[in-house]
């Protein structure tokens, strides 16, 4: 399983619309409003890359979405 969140900058005025739209969308665990670079930012979870990818494309493809950064969280292990 892999886990990542993907920071979204989106039209003027196009936030809630696309966080709603966004949030239908299985893989997509949360999608919150923010304020910053970015406008929207969503926990997604997906079995590998190339299931991420894909995800990322349908993403893209919802209107009002300009850019997106996507960043893969890496699991630490903990020792006793």
């Amino acid at each position: 399983m892999l886990e990542a969140f993907m920071l979204i900058q989106v039209d003027a005025g196009a936030g809630s619309k696309v966080r709603h739209e966004i949030s239908s969308i299985q893989a997509v665990r949360i999608a919150h409003s923010v304020t910053g670079p970015y406008d929207l930012i969503a926990r997604v979870n997906v079995e590998d890359m190339d299931t991420l990818g894909a995800l990322l494309s349908d993403i893209q493809q919802v209107p009002g979405v300009l850019r997106t950064l996507t960043c893969i969280v890496k699991g630490l292990s903990r020792q006793a």
